[in-house]
Parts: structure tokens; C-alpha cells; sequence
């Protein structure tokens, strides 16, 4: 990789870099011109971001380097109305304003409700979007509905990455940093041209490693660590003035040992004492390295690993034919994700493998036409069409503890009735998506703006699930598939068939093929108003669709694996209806900026993760919550008053509440119950099977992953020293505490916190030089709770980063 960046580099022509931009670290972009101006192409032209009416925050490559903001996780700090979880990179959600992608486990057979672009591109899948950014221009984030714009649909707004693109004149840039934890990257990128003003080139790579920030006390190795390498590179041939293509192809890479969950806390179930975490891991001899998450100590007793590659192609064409500019994208996408977890989160032989390799790929091929200039009447219109495929070959291994842990009565002192209990699944999913749309903007007179969307859209998605369980040992011996689970049953009585019933309950074998398609209209109108030149007020509403899916993690069944409701193959699609107002403001000669929302969205059938029903081993599927209401207000500002300052405050303020959801799963405090305790708990209802889990009426809770408070601040300052200049920056983050678990939780809730992070250094024309340390103050907190399969009452974290210290140089050529 070293030699790689340095021959790019050698290689590169020398030319003279402008002064590095002062802007302020966020929420805008670097400006463009004294002026301060943003450019965006938010609305698919370049425009002032200020003009826009959306709620939408621009972060741009200054930003990005000098904050570290490599990733998307990393980018949320700065953006208190997006929120990215994850506990592994498949298992990964993108919400704005807390909605997007059901809170828990990922399921295939649904969209995301935020779309994720890459140079126009749009990625499928959330876990496809966690490449490190490579020689990024600008990060685009909007708030609210987008479909009207964007080829694929958007309930809950889009992150939109534009990098680089090939210069016509020789460029080159490198830059490295390292820290503590054994912390190195390295970025390069080279451009220039191959045939003067006709074809250009530009190539870029990136390298991250960081060890581990977790010891595994049985392998005496540290977890959590980065292993990452991405390269891109581009073409741009422009063979007249109007007309240019850019071919672009990426390839990335990770391979970090990671992703772990251990003990955080415990919640007393509905469980008997003796199926209760401190009772079973009594009973097995077992104490966990820590009680304290923060000591940052584990006992891993599975592999673990999360390797994913990930990469493309595109070809984008624009054709300027005088009044209007026709584009073309064209896109091929691929993600191969390689997996192992210990999902079981205990140093024990309780799941011993637990992992789902899945394989996407997508094709996408959109066409649309914009007009050029601003007249009294512009216009975006496209047509767009995308394929998906997704394939999963999933397997799980009970091990020799599974039987203490997950069972009762005689088979808990049995090792053999679940040792070496495995599930293989094969799960399959495609998708196809054709969608028309269209959004005007006219001007019946000066400064009045009406702009009405509309989109007209298809989607057909199939699947096929199929999951057999077996067991070899020396007690136990079958093959049980969806064919003949129910004769093996029948065939058992007594002893037998309760052991037979308990290995089934566990590890569930089925089959079923889900189907989906429909047509959905959705459409929005906004109405703005230039007071003055700098102040601009709009008011847009909204109706929006997210598109009905499938379920594609095994559906509920009863105590005889019966599937309990056929209709759960599916879920149905989103309805939204979404009200905001907006005034985007600058004073002081644009020396202030205060960007002002108000938002209120109901979301009728809210696609929501609950479990399968099962009280041993519990998998999510997807169901319809009734109805949905997200409301708040954000505000972006930054002051600039001279060339030596900079600050910034952003603010988001968000109420989102189930106000009807009337089968939800059941907080860990009230689930392992059975049909006895229907009715015991206010706010439950029993469903039917004596050992079944509640399922409750949480109508009025609060949706998970949401902080009511978020807020994002910080700035720069600097003075001369001879040719150049020493800066000193600070950026730091504040939310208040949010629930972590699908149902809220007296005992699943991450406390507030606030991270900050200081940057001292020096930059001189193209070169740059800095020390960091982030999370400054080593707060402690989670990054995600999750409740351990079985009712145990575990409650396992995710810890984020502790503090980190290192520098950055980097040269521009």
C-alpha cells in the first residue's frame, strides 16, 4: 500500500494549492467563494445550499479530515438528526429523525427508508454503505422525503456522497495519521490528464488499521480493531463541450476482528429464578471477566470476525442540449459479507457458530432530464429501474452448555439434547423496482415558489427460506426438515417427543416461498418565498410510501412448529404523510447562518423487528405497527466573523412515539412469561400457547434509537505564524439518553453523553500538520444494548470508543 501511494505521488506534477479553506467544521460545507456560498446538488443541479428548500446539512472534505468523519458512524457526531447502530456491519441501520430501518436485527426482504448514494449510485443495503470515505468532495445529508428527486424511493431523507472527480489539471494529495492502539491511515489520490481537455484520470486509495480496544481473555488478544483498504478510480472523457461521461469503478475491503457484546447489566424476566441469568450461570461454574463493561475485558468462546468486500461500477453521462441537461446512470454493485459471531455474548458453549454469509448484487440504470438555468418554470424528470439479488447461506451450532442454559425440566441435565444441535439455512431474495418521477418549480413572480413532485412506483420482490435441523451425537440422531418435522413428531411420544419438541423449539425447521409486488403513487408540494436575498422561507407536505416487503428470518411458530400466521411471510408498506416548515437565514453579510425546521410526520403500517415467538433461541421478523408519529425541530448556525474564527451549534429536538402498536414484543422485564401471567402485567397481552412469550401494547412508548435532545457544536480558531498559520479546533457532541431495545425498557435505555474533540496544529499553503485526541474526556458509553436470547435477564453492550490521541500530516501537489 505504501509503495502503491508513493509511486502515485512521485509520479505527480507539482502544482500550486489553494489556501486551505476556514470554513466552519459544520454543518456546512466548505464555501466556494468569499461569499460563503454552498454548492449542492441536493436537487440534482448546482445550486446555493441556502436556495434550497430542504432541511439539509452539507459536510465537506475539510471537514471530513480534520475531524476524522472517515465512515458514516463517525459522520453522525456531526449530525444530531442522523443516527447510525450497529452491531455488525450486516446488522446495521441509517435513520434521520429516527426513521429509516427497523431498529434490531437486519432483515433482506424490506428497504431502507434513507437512501444511501454514492456519485449518484444508489447502495441497496445498509451493511454495503460502511466503506471508509475515499477522496470525498462533499457529504450531502436531507431530511425528510426525497422520492420526487431520487431514483430510489426515500421516506426518511438521504445521505448523498459526491467525490472528486478527474481534473484536467495535475493533482496529487497524500496524507497520513497515526495514534494510539497501534491507529495508521494513509490516503492518496492522483489526477490529471491523459489527452489534454478530452480525458482525465483520477485515482485514490485509503489503508486503515487500529488495533483492538477490547481484550479477549481467552485468546489473550485485543477485539474491535480496523482492517480496511478501498481504492477507486475514474475516467472522465468530455469528447465536445456539452456532452461528458464518467466511469468510475471501486473496490474495498475489511477484515476487523470484531464485533463483540458482553455483560453490561442484568433485568430480572418473567423467567423462574432458577432460568435466570445468576441462577444458570451459578449452576454452570460461570463468572464473567468483568461486571463492568468499561473494563473493556471479554471471553470469547467463538470466532468472531466481520469481513466484508464491497464494490463497483458506473458510467454517468450528461448530455447539455441547450434549455436542459439529459443524465444517465448506470450501475453495477456487488457485497460479500463473511461473518462469525458469539452470539451467545457468554464465555460458555452455548451457540457455538453463528453466522449468515450473504452475497448482493445490483443493477440500477436511471435516466432524467433537467432544465438548465433558472427560468420561471424548471423541471427534473427521470425514469428509474433496479435489480437486486441477495443470497444467504446462514448456519448455527448449539454447544454443550445449550442444554442448561435454554431448557427446563429433565433435558436441562442433558448436554446431548441440544449439543451439536445445527441449523443450515438457505435464503434467497430479488428484487426488482421501476419508479417514474418528476418535480417542478415555478415562479409566477419574483421570489414565490411553488414546486410540486410526483412519483409513480413498482416493486415486485420474491423469496425462499429454508432451514433444516439436525443433530449427530452420541444420544441423538435426525435430519428435520419442513417435510418431515411433523411426521418425526408424531412418531414420538412421552420423554421423546417433549426432547424432540424442545430440539425444534430451538432450532426451527421450515420452508416457505414469499411473494410481493405493488404500485404505489406518492407525491409532495412545497411552497418557499425569497424574503431577501438571504432569507428564505418554504412549507412542504409530503405523501410518501416505503415499499411492503417480505420476511426472510423464519416466521412464528407454535409449540408443534407450526407457522402460527401465514400472512407474516409479508409486511405491508409504509404509508407517510409529512408536514415541515422551514426559514433559512444570513446575516452580517454572511458572516451568520441560521437554518431553521419544523417537522411533523404520522407513518401509518410502521414496518417494526419483532421476535419469532420462540423462548430459546428468539430471531426477528417483521410486522406493522398501526401508526407511527415523529414530530421536532433542528436548527443548523455558524458564525464566521473573520478569516481567524469560526463556530458552529447544531440542535435537533425529536418526539417519536408508537402511538399504536398493540402486539409488540415485550420489554426483557416482561417476556419469558406463559399463558398464566396473560393479563398479570398492565400493558400485556398474552398470546395464545402455554409457552409462548407476551406480547404487549406499547401505544405511546417511545421508538428506539431516538434521543429527545441532540445537539452538535464546536469551531476554529487561528493566527498568523510567518507564511502559514497555527489553528486549534474543537468539535463536540451532546444527546440525551435513548432507548435500546425495539420496546422500551427501564433496563435497555443508553444514558446521555457527550463526546468532544480538540485539534492543534499548523497548515502553510498545501500542507497541514495536526494533533488530535478524540473523545477527550474518555466518556463512557454504549453504543447499543441488546437483551441475550432466552429471557436470561443479560443485557449485553456494545461499548463506543474510549479516548484516542494521534496526528495527522498530510501535503497537497
Amino acid at each position: 500500500m505504501l509503495a502503491h501511494l508513493s509511486l502515485l505521488l512521485a509520479s505527480a506534477a507539482a502544482v500550486p494549492q489553494a489556501q486551505p479553506d476556514l470554513a466552519p467544521a459544520a454543518p456546512q460545507a466548505e464555501p466556494t467563494a468569499a461569499s460563503g456560498d454552498v454548492v449542492v446538488t441536493a436537487r440534482r443541479r448546482e445550486e446555493r445550499a441556502q436556495d434550497v428548500p430542504i432541511a439539509i446539512s452539507v459536510i465537506g472534505a475539510d471537514t471530513i479530515d480534520k475531524t476524522g468523519a472517515f465512515n458514516v458512524n463517525r459522520l453522525q457526531q456531526q449530525q444530531p438528526a442522523l443516527q447510525f447502530y450497529s452491531s455488525n456491519p450486516r446488522n446495521s441501520s441509517i435513520n434521520i429523525r429516527g426513521l429509516g430501518t427497523p431498529f434490531g436485527l437486519t432483515n433482506d426482504g424490506i428497504e431502507q427508508g434513507v437512501g444511501f448514494y454514492l456519485d449518484g449510485v444508489y447502495v441497496g443495503r445498509v451493511g454495503a454503505s460502511t466503506f471508509d470515505f475515499v477522496d470525498v468532495d462533499r457529504v450531502e445529508v436531507l431530511r425528510g422525503p426525497q422520492g420526487t428527486l431520487y431514483g430510489k424511493n426515500t421516506t426518511a431523507g438521504a445521505v448523498n456522497i459526491t467525490t472528486r472527480a478527474p481534473s484536467f489539471s495535475p493533482e496529487a494529495k497524500f496524507e497520513a495519521s497515526g495514534g494510539d492502539y497501534a491507529y495508521v491511515q494513509l490516503k492518496g489520490s492522483m489526477s490529471g490528464p491523459i489527452v489534454s481537455d478530452t480525458l482525465a484520470a483520477r485515482i485514490s486509495a485509503s489503508f486503515t488499521r487500529r488495533g483492538g480496544t477490547i481484550k479477549d481473555t481467552v485468546s489473550d488478544t485485543y477485539v474491535q480493531k480496523l482492517d480496511n483498504f478501498s481504492v477507486r478510480g475514474q475516467l472522465l472523457w468530455k469528447p465536445r463541450a456539452d456532452l461528458d461521461f464518467r466511469l468510475t469503478g471501486d473496490f474495498n475491503v475489511q477484515n476487523p476482528l470484531c464485533c463483540v457484546q458482553y455483560y453490561a447489566r442484568l433485568a430480572p424476566t418473567q423467567r423462574a429464578a432458577n432460568r435466570q441469568y445468576t441462577a444458570l450461570a451459578t449452576a454452570l461454574g460461570y463468572t464473567p471477566p468483568s461486571t463492568n463493561a468499561f473494563d473493556r475485558v471479554t471471553d470469547l468462546d467463538a470466532d468472531i470476525n466481520s469481513r466484508q468486500e464491497m464494490g463497483g461500477a458506473s458510467l454517468v453521462g450528461n448530455w447539455d442540449v441547450g434549455p436542459a441537461t439529459i443524465t444517465s446512470v448506470s450501475a453495477w454493485r456487488y457485497w460479500d459479507w463473511q461473518p462469525a459471531n458469539d452470539r451467545d455474548y457468554v464465555g460458555l458453549p452455548i451457540t457455538t457458530i453463528s453466522q449468515n454469509p450473504s452475497q448482493q448484487k445490483q443493477w440500477s440504470q436511471e435516466l432524467r432530464i433537467a432544465s438548465n438555468g433558472k427560468n420561471t418554470l424548471d423541471y427534473t424528470a427521470g425514469v428509474f429501474y433496479f435489480h437486486q439479488k441477495i443470497d444467504t447461506q446462514g448456519s448455527q451450532v448449539q454447544g454443550a452448555a445449550a442444554s442448561r442454559w435454554l431448557l427446563s425440566g429433565a433435558d436441562a441435565s442433558n448436554p446431548n439434547v441440544l449439543n451439536g444441535l445445527t441449523s443450515t439455512n438457505d435464503i434467497h431474495f430479488s428484487n426488482d423496482s421501476f419508479a417514474v418521477f418528476g418535480k417542478l418549480n415555478w415562479q409566477p413572480v419574483t421570489g414565490l415558489h411553488f414546486a410540486p413532485g410526483l412519483r409513480v412506483n413498482y416493486d415486485k420482490k420474491s423469496g425462499f427460506y429454508d432451514a433444516i435441523v439436525s443433530i449427530h451425537n452420541s444420544q441423538y440422531d435426525f435430519v428435520a426438515t419442513a417435510d418431515n418435522v411433523a411426521s418425526l413428531l408424531a412418531s414420538k411420544t412421552g420423554a421423546a417427543r417433549t426432547t424432540f419438541a424442545n430440539q425444534i423449539n430451538t432450532l426451527a425447521p421450515q420452508r416457505y416461498s414469499p411473494r410481493f409486488s405493488q404500485w404505489n403513487v406518492s407525491g409532495d408540494f412545497t411552497a418557499s418565498y425569497d424574503v431577501t436575498a438571504d432569507v428564505h422561507a418554504y412549507a412542504t407536505y409530503a405523501r410518501s410510501f416505503k415499499s411492503g416487503g417480505i420476511n426472510l428470518s423464519g416466521l412464528p411458530l407454535d409449540s408443534t412448529n407450526t407457522v402460527v400466521d401465514l400472512t407474516k411471510q409479508t409486511v405491508k408498506p409504509e404509508s407517510e404523510d409529512h408536514f415541515e416548515v422551514g426559514l433559512k437565514t444570513q446575516f452580517l453579510e454572511r458572516k451568520l447562518t441560521l437554518n431553521l425546521a419544523g417537522f411533523w410526520t404520522d407513518v401509518h403500517d410502521y414496518q417494526a423487528t419483532v421476535n419469532n415467538g420462540q423462548t430459546t433461541v428468539i430471531r426477528g421478523y417483521l410486522a406493522n405497527a398501526g401508526l407511527v408519529r415523529v414530530r421536532g425541530a433542528e436548527f443548523d448556525s455558524s458564525y464566521r466573523p473573520s478569516q481567524r474564527v469560526n463556530l458552529y451549534v447544531n440542535g435537533a429536538y425529536t418526539d417519536a412515539r408508537y402511538l399504536r402498536f398493540t402486539n409488540a414484543p415485550c420489554p426483557p422485564e416482561l417476556a419469558g412469561g406463559n399463558a398464566a401471567l396473560n393479563g398479570a402485567m398492565p400493558g400485556a397481552a398474552g398470546v395464545a400457547g402455554a409457552l409462548s412469550p407476551l406480547t404487549c401494547d406499547i401505544s405511546g412508548q417511545v421508538l428506539p434509537g431516538i434521543s429527545k435532545w441532540a445537539f452538535a457544536f464546536g469551531g476554529e480558531v487561528n493566527v498568523p505564524v510567518g507564511k502559514g498559520q497555527v489553528y486549534a479546533g474543537y468539535d463536540g457532541s451532546y444527546r440525551t439518553r435513548f432507548s435500546s431495545n425495539p420496546s422500551a425498557s427501564a433496563y435497555m435505555y443508553i444514558d446521555g453523553y457527550s463526546l468532544s474533540n480538540f485539534r492543534l496544529g499548523y497548515r502553510q499553503d498545501s500542507f497541514n500538520v495536526f494533533g488530535w485526541v478524540r473523545n477527550a474526556f474518555n466518556q463512557n458509553y454504549y453504543e447499543l444494548l441488546s437483551a441475550q436470547s432466552g429471557s436470561t435477564g443479560l443485557i449485553v453492550g456494545q461499548p463506543g470508543d474510549p479516548r484516542t490521541i494521534g496526528a495527522t500530516i498530510s501535503k497537497a501537489f
